[in-house]
């Protein structure tokens, strides 16, 4: 016997009106905070960032590919991981069906990683990816657009993720059992090494030939770009999870 509150399909219907109004509400304060978005102030890029693709070497601007709208999801993908951050790989498994319709609508999406091409390349071949994925290695466009960082500001707290300084790494912090830990232990290196590369998505555009960051957002901000949980949150238990449950897609039982 279920323990969830049940009713007649009248009292579904009058609960279901009301929390219809708030659901409009919600809405109606996203399109508030996307027109927010929109008008915050452009900042002129002009360091000449060079990315590996798999077309060669590229600029920001080349990125476009004759768009005015660029997208950049920073996908976690440390030079030293053997493999992407699964978090990440499950956000990227919904972009090739829609990288096509924004490249239709002046905008061109791209991912970023600090990995070399050649890993980048071999593991979206095993994932089965066509979207465009470009190398930043050796350069400083995650540095400075805050998705990564060096050893020495973990050691002294010299990290300022998601528009806040965090505090020192503590070497002696954890049990090796944490999500962080477990993400690490997935993509072939330690805690310390994963967190050094972070998520974040960044926006940009080109007017009259001269590139503008105009919007940036970390952790939690990106999670309306996760589609598996935007599904979830209507599933009848919505995300129901207690701890990290989900894996890369090959690696899930078959059933």
């Amino acid at each position: 016997m279920t323990k969830h509150k049940t009713g007649t399909r009248e009292e579904w219907l009058a609960a279901r009106l009301e929390l219809l109004k708030a659901e409009k509400e919600l809405t109606h304060r996203g399109d508030e905070v996307a027109q927010q978005r929109q008008a915050l102030p452009w900042v002129r890029v002009d360091k000449p960032y060079r990315f590996e693709t798999e077309e060669g070497g590229a600029s920001l601007q080349d990125l476009f590919r004759g768009r005015s709208q660029l997208l950049v999801y920073h996908f976690m993908f440390g030079p030293d991981y053997t493999a992407g951050c699964p978090s990440c790989s499950a956000i990227a498994d919904g972009y090739d069906g829609f990288v096509t319709h924004l490249a239709h609508h002046d905008v061109m999406l791209w991912t970023v990683s600090r990995a070399p091409l050649a890993k980048l390349r071999s593991y979206k071949q095993r994932m089965g990816w066509t979207f465009p994925w470009a190398s930043s290695v050796g350069g400083d466009f995650n540095f400075d657009f805050n998705v990564a960082f060096h050893e020495e500001q973990q050691r002294k707290g010299g990290i300022e993720y998601n528009y806040r300084r965090e505090p020192p790494l503590d070497p002696r912090a954890g049990d090796g059992n944490g999500p962080e830990d477990q993400f690490a232990s997935m993509c072939g290196t330690d805690a310390a090494t994963y967190t050094r590369d972070r998520p974040g998505l960044s926006a940009f555009t080109v007017d009259d030939g001269v590139v503008y960051h105009t919007y940036s957002a970390y952790a939690r901000g990106v999670d309306s770009l996760w589609g598996m949980y935007q599904w979830l949150d209507r599933a009848p238990k919505g995300r129901n999870e207690s701890g990290v449950w989900w894996k890369r897609h090959d690696e899930y039982d078959k059933r």
